[in-house]
């Protein structure tokens, strides 16, 4: 895309480093030599992480998680795996914020299995710990096995878990605001500590909670923690639409990632807000070499380290925990019902098998390497010609970057690509603020008394 520099770029990607709980995207990223394969309960290898990307100006770093270890019914599959080997991430975000100054924080943490007076006080606590650089990622939770470890039998059906999620979001935003930004004094002169008449209690009493406040945390730096909502489906994107401050989406075509960016963004209106009060970035597994073939080759190299048995379990509970071993390997992906998984999820699987003609063990293996995700083989032009094109034809706004590996990917990430990103004036070159709100080019939200 030569041709862009001509083009005045009017604005800049805002990028993130999205790692599981193990520090490796891809299912075999823990067996190539010279990659982490303790990151699960290592902390320094998430400092040195989170380091790297302050060194490269990314935005923030990312933490997935769920709940409970994915697959316990079959422990000789993910013996094979580093999925069962995962630290909270609030407690490793923590820690992390001792040792960085700009990076934003991101954990997700799910609405299904936690309380949201609880979930509150926690991400306000690492917004005041950091200051000012927490980030909650919305999740309902699609591992069915996370059911048995909250007194329940089975996982609940996706509309009302997002039934839930909707109430749980807003009694969360309604804790935040417990006090005004100048509700405590703290006067040893006058003995005030704090102004009663900057209190607010929530209230509120729904059909999930009763929660009747105020916090245990006064207002954050933030006004509220950035707010990312992980979900392509209706329900989904409804609520991006209506409270988030970045949508997180699973997309592996520019086509169907513009789709995606201009439905999400058009239902803005209805709830009273920009589209530009919400960022747009999809994943990206990304595998860069000097050459393609060279990425190429690493890229092989890795997915022949994925056994079998490991990306027919992955595909089978991304698909909702259908059992695939009736079908035909080398036949077309069958069509799947859409149950009780992630509904957007399900549908990406069966398009990418039918627009890439892939068979099911195609499909298994391209799931173990990246799910449904963008993923991106070549040179760091290639690759940035590829990121360039998504940005400036508006289907994302940046990217959450999935390392395949720690820490040869991530310094790939900011010694190479980010580099070059700058030179085409895409990425900035330094921080704007101080806060993540602030780097993200996102409104503090307002305490109560300035509404009123």
């Amino acid at each position: 895309m030569e041709k862009r520099s001509d083009q005045k770029v009017k604005r800049q990607m805002k990028l993130a480093l999205f790692l599981t709980g193990d520090g490796n995207y891809h299912m075999a990223g823990w067996r190539l030599p010279g990659s982490t394969n303790d990151g699960g309960q290592n902390i320094q290898r998430w400092v040195e992480a989170a380091q790297a990307i302050e060194r490269g100006k990314l935005h923030m770093l990312f933490i997935a998680d769920a709940a409970s270890p994915p697959g316990t019914d079959d422990l000789d599959t993910l013996s094979l795996t580093a999925r069962i080997d995962r630290m909270d991430p609030i407690p490793i975000l923590s820690a992390v914020s001792m040792v960085t100054k700009h990076v934003g924080l991101a954990a997700t943490m799910s609405t299904t299995y936690l309380e949201p007076y609880n979930l509150a006080r926690t991400v306000a606590s690492l917004d005041h710990i950091s200051g000012g650089r927490a980030a909650w990622n919305i999740v309902t939770g699609s591992n069915k096995d996370d059911a048995l470890h909250f007194n329940r039998e089975v996982h609940a059906p996706h509309s009302e878990r997002y039934e839930r999620a909707e109430e749980f979001v807003d009694v969360v935003r309604g804790i935040w605001d417990s006090y005004d930004d100048d509700a405590f004094a703290r006067d040893k002169k006058s003995g005030v500590y704090m102004h009663p008449d900057k209190v607010h209690f929530l209230n509120h009493k729904g059909k999930h909670f009763q929660v009747r406040g105020p916090s245990a945390v006064p207002r954050s730096p933030q006004g509220h923690p950035v707010l990312i909502q992980a979900g392509s489906s209706e329900p989904g994107m409804n609520l991006s639409a209506r409270v988030a401050d970045i949508a997180f989406t699973s997309q592996s075509s520019l086509k169907g990632a513009k789709a995606f960016y201009d439905n999400v963004k058009s239902r803005c209106d209805r709830y009273g807000r920009s589209p530009d009060d919400m960022l747009v970035l999809p994943g990206a597994l990304l595998f860069l070499g000097e050459t393609e073939g060279e990425a190429q080759e690493k890229f092989d190299a890795l997915n022949k380290l994925i056994p079998l048995r490991v990306a027919m379990q992955r595909l089978s509970a991304n698909l909702g925990g259908v059992d695939l071993s009736k079908f035909d390997l080398d036949a077309p992906l069958p069509d799947i019902p859409v149950n009780n998984a992630r509904v957007s999820a399900v549908e990406s699987y069966i398009a990418i098998s039918r627009r890439d003609g892939l068979t099911l063990r195609q499909m298994a293996m391209r799931s173990a390497a990246a799910k449904h995700h963008l993923t991106l083989v070549g040179s760091v032009k290639q690759v940035a010609d590829e990121l360039e094109a998504w940005f400036l034809e508006g289907a994302a706004d940046g990217f959450n970057i999935l390392p395949s590996d720690m820490p040869g990917a991530v310094n790939l990430l900011v010694d190479k690509l980010v580099p070059e990103l700058q030179r085409r004036g895409l990425f900035h070159t330094e921080y704007e603020g101080k806060t993540l709100r602030e780097n993200l080019g996102l409104a503090r939200p307002a305490d109560l008394s300035s509404r009123n």
